[in-house]
């Protein structure tokens, strides 16, 4: 074995779907190379199990760069792995040591059903978006920047809770499967700027009805979320987000 590659034991959550029982399966990973990132070590896996003529191991992606929040991997007990501020494919195997044991499972919550092996579906986050996440001012052709001035720290504030992915990490980190981190980003990106203000009532009554239905847990303040969360979205929204839903409760404007 070179001296510049791992030999790593995985444990692989495998399930054929969302209506089979699923179990941890164990591989072993030799020549790992330091330099790969997380999701191109499984890439490496399932093509050696492809070879074998075995079922590849499903697991989501799509930018590799951080920034679409598909690859939602809970690794060794932490959603995205153990450093902050990272998705699971900014991850890479110099992180973990050689002859590691990496325990590999897709986030576990009710509103996140398992589709097959590590993919779970997240369409609820979608249907959250669909009933409040938007503004419906016409602003014709591209606006003056300048037209609606806009403090620094507020555009900045809006722009931080904007950064939000929707991986669904603070879901899974919670022990009650809340989504509130989530939903108080996407609130408060739009509460927070003067386009939004129109259906800023409507929106947040919209959104936290359709984050209950979905079956998503009630925030407990153990700030789990806020800790995994890898664009390190603040808690604070969530405090907003209490704002925003009893100002549109029983504020009369």
């Amino acid at each position: 074995m070179s001296e510049n590659t791992m030999t790593i034991k995985l444990k692989i959550w495998r399930q054929k779907d969302r209506n089979s029982g699923g179990q941890l399966v164990t591989y072993t990973m030799p020549g790992v190379s330091p330099d790969m990132s997380f999701l191109e070590m499984l890439d490496l896996l399932n093509l050696d199990l492809v070879r074998k003529g075995e079922d590849a191991v499903a697991f989501d992606h799509d930018c590799r760069e951080g920034i679409c929040g598909t690859c939602s991997l809970y690794i060794n007990g932490r959603a995205h792995g153990p450093l902050r501020g990272v998705t699971a494919c900014q991850l890479h195997m110099r992180t973990f040591h050689d002859g590691e044991t990496i325990v590999i499972e897709p986030w576990r919550a009710k509103p996140f059903p398992i589709i097959k092996d590590l993919v779970v579906d997240r369409s609820a986050f979608d249907r959250i978006m669909a009933v409040g996440g938007f503004i419906s001012v016409k602003t014709g052709g591209t606006p003056d920047g300048n037209a609606i001035p806009i403090a620094k720290p507020v555009a900045e504030e809006a722009m931080d809770a904007a950064a939000c992915i929707g991986c669904g990490a603070c879901v899974a980190a919670c022990k009650n499967g809340s989504a509130m981190l989530f939903v108080s980003a996407k609130v408060s990106q739009l509460a927070l700027l003067p386009q939004g203000h129109a259906e800023r009532k409507a929106r947040v009554e919209a959104m936290v009805a359709q984050m209950d239905e979905e079956g998503f847990g009630n925030c407990s303040n153990t700030y789990a979320c806020e800790a995994e969360c890898p664009k390190n979205i603040s808690v604070e929204h969530i405090a907003r987000l209490n704002r925003e839903y009893l100002r549109a409760k029983f504020i009369q404007e």
